[in-house]
């Protein structure tokens, strides 16, 4: 069956961005996962497309740790009127997620297999920009810890805190 056009309603916003194609860790060589981050913080690897979709961005990596900052605003609403939890659970992810990656040799990567994230305050469209503090605990050969806090920028406020686990595993070969 055929959808209805899409309508446009006064007082209507749009929101447009753009993004370089995906490139895979996978293709930048035989480097290290801190490498690849600081690659991608200054620019010699493109940020993930995630990043632009939501508003989000890495903004430092050191080894076992990573830092992600994020402009919440009303497109990310849910129906609450309040910031979409799922947006939380993104930006928590990709910092712990980094932060594995930063202690990871070359050839290793990673995919997170659990996620335990505790919201712990709204965030509306008036809030501030949010930072997000990811660190390992465990890195090993076939599985990686690490724990996240969300937290205001200016005010150190919790907004969420996380935990992750994930798989290590070697890089295919020709991906």
């Amino acid at each position: 069956m055929a959808q209805p056009a899409a309508q446009t309603h006064p007082g209507s916003r749009s929101r447009t961005h753009t993004w370089q194609p995906p490139t895979s860790y996978a293709d930048a060589g035989s480097r290290t996962g801190l490498e690849l981050a600081r690659m991608s913080l200054d620019g010699r690897l493109p940020e993930a497309p995630i990043c632009g979709t939501l508003g989000f961005r890495l903004v430092a990596a050191e080894e076992g740790q990573a830092v992600f900052e994020g402009e919440p605003g009303e497109h990310l609403f849910n129906p609450m009127g309040t910031v979409h939890g799922g947006y939380m659970a993104t930006l928590l992810d990709s910092a712990l997620g980094t932060a594995v990656l930063t202690a990871l040799p070359a050839g290793r990567a990673y995919t997170t297999v659990q996620l335990g994230v505790h919201l712990v305050r709204p965030v509306l469209a008036t809030t501030p920009t949010l930072r997000c503090e990811g660190r390992t605990v465990h890195v090993g050969r076939t599985t990686a810890t690490a724990e996240a806090r969300l937290v205001g920028a200016a005010d150190g406020r919790v907004y969420a805190h996380a935990t992750a686990t994930c798989a290590v595993f070697a890089l295919p070969v020709g991906n």
